[in-house]
C-alpha cells in the first residue's frame, strides 16, 4: 500500500484507553503520532502531538464508525 492510498483517523483528546485498545486490535490499521493544529477556546494555533490510526479509505472508516459508535455509549453510560 502506497503513502497515497492510506489515510488517518485522528483520536479525539480523552479518548477512553480501551476504545483505543480495541480498535488497535479489531482493525487493519496501524496506529501513529500525528503533529496537528488546534483551533479551540484558548489554544488557537496550538499544535499537539496526537494518536491517530492509518489504513485504507475503507478500513479507517469503518474504525471511524466503531470509534465514533463507542464514543457515543461511553458518553450516554
Amino acid at each position: 500500500m502506497t503513502e497515497a492510498e492510506e489515510v488517518d483517523l485522528v483520536v479525539p483528546p480523552g479518548t477512553p484507553q480501551t476504545i483505543i485498545r480495541d480498535i488497535a486490535l479489531t482493525f487493519n490499521v496501524e496506529m501513529i503520532r500525528v503533529t496537528r493544529p488546534l483551533s479551540y477556546a484558548n489554544m488557537v494555533n496550538d499544535e499537539r502531538e496526537l494518536i491517530a490510526f492509518r489504513g485504507t479509505k475503507e478500513e479507517v472508516a469503518t474504525a471511524g464508525e466503531y470509534l465514533i459508535a463507542k464514543l457515543k455509549e461511553f458518553i450516554d453510560s
